[in-house]
């Protein structure tokens, strides 16, 4: 439940509440009002906390400060997660070796960051009759990277384009 969704004060409109005191002891049922007022004495706001309960449930708290805490929460949470990038190497089925080694050192190093790659072979013309060509050129990229990698994705071809997919070995 979000932040908009509670209803606090006066927004509450039912006639009886089940009330948890600041401090998390259960006052039992009263009317709204009447919990208004204890939560009024003490210098806090009435929150409903558990709205489809019968009768609902309000909490006396600072309501500040728990709308401050939840987007805290919410944005420790966002730093945490960690985004998955794809990075894509093309390459063509005549590629020299020296070229191929450069490709997979570049391919190594995404997977090491943490990415996840795409390592694609484009073929142009008539070099579309010999797609074996470039099914060679990828399991040499593979024999290359060594172990460092999982499939996703196994070479299949796209068009022109014959591809496969990389991601790095979850380290546990």
């Amino acid at each position: 439940m979000s932040d908009k969704d509670l209803r606090i004060n006066e927004q509450i409109r039912v006639r009886e509440v089940r009330l948890i005191r600041d401090e998390g002891e259960q006052q039992g049922i009263m009317g709204t009002l009447e919990a208004l007022n204890i939560a009024r004495g003490i210098g806090l706001d009435l929150v409903e906390v558990a709205p489809q309960a019968n009768p609902p449930v309000v909490k006396i708290m600072d309501y500040g400060k728990f709308k401050f805490e939840n987007e805290k929460k919410v944005r420790d949470s966002k730093k945490k997660q960690k985004l998955l990038k794809l990075k894509e190497i093309r390459m063509q089925p005549k590629i020299d070796d020296h070229d191929l080694d450069f490709k997979s050192k570049h391919v190594r190093e995404f997977l090491g960051e943490g990415n996840k790659v795409k390592v694609t072979v484009r073929f142009r013309g008539r070099e579309l009759a010999h797609t074996e060509l470039g099914l060679v050129v990828l399991k040499d990229v593979l024999a290359r990277v060594e172990g460092d990698y999982v499939m996703d994705k196994p070479p299949a071809m796209e068009g022109r384009f014959m591809s496969m997919v990389l991601s790095p070995k979850s380290k546990k």
